[in-house]
């Protein structure tokens, strides 16, 4: 079934924010302190957004094969995830996350223990939160969808031409390419996170001015 791109769009926001929450508690579980995951400002992992509506949109076909589905999800994920992991290290010289000291790993990009996770994670989207998100977003009318869509693509785009710029000034070692991707983003959010409030500093006193 095909939806608006409207609905698609919220979709998009709902996964990516819901996979930075699950990033940054399952890093708080482990690390007992706060990671932003990602490399964006905000609270997003738009990873998880692009792969939620791949899932939905290419799926859907499986819908009545469990089977099928689990192995295509595990396909449509680990190619998004080995992509977007090549095309950001060829961008920022850096990764993002790096699964070289795990067994069964292609480049250290994926590896089986996140892909067996992925289709797990295609059963869940297309049998459980699917229906469930689809369920209220079209309770929503249709001027105020058109609304909060326009505003989070607005935050999104300033969120990633900001973020993009910033990453770009980060001065990151071969060194630091190869050893340790949590100490790059670490230092990338940081970076991140000291520019903004520089950012807004720097308007405020335009404004008081």
């Amino acid at each position: 079934m095909l939806y608006t791109v409207e609905t698609y769009l919220l979709l998009f926001f709902i996964y990516s924010i819901g996979g930075w929450l699950m990033e940054v508690i399952g890093k708080l579980i482990e690390k007992r302190k706060f990671v932003n995951r990602g490399f964006l400002i905000g609270p997003y992992c738009p990873i998880y957004g692009h792969g939620a509506i791949l899932i939905t949109i290419l799926l859907q076909k499986y819908i009545d094969d469990p089977i099928a589905l689990f192995i295509m999800g595990v396909v449509v994920c680990s190619i998004l995830e080995y992509l977007t992991s090549y095309f950001m290290e060829k961008i920022f010289h850096a990764r993002w996350w790096d699964y070289s000291r795990y067994k069964f790993n292609i480049n250290g990009r994926i590896c089986l223990r996140t892909m067996i996770p992925f289709g797990l994670l295609g059963l869940f989207i297309m049998y459980v939160s699917n229906p469930f998100f689809f369920s209220i977003i079209e309770k929503i009318p249709g001027n105020i969808l058109n609304i909060i869509c326009i505003v989070l693509m607005l935050i999104f785009l300033v969120d990633n031409i900001i973020s993009f710029k910033i990453i770009s000034n980060v001065n990151i070692t071969s060194k630091k390419i190869k050893d340790n991707t949590e100490e790059i983003t670490g230092e990338i959010a940081e970076e991140i996170t000291e520019k903004v409030k520089a950012i807004l500093e720097k308007s405020l006193h335009c404004i008081e001015d």
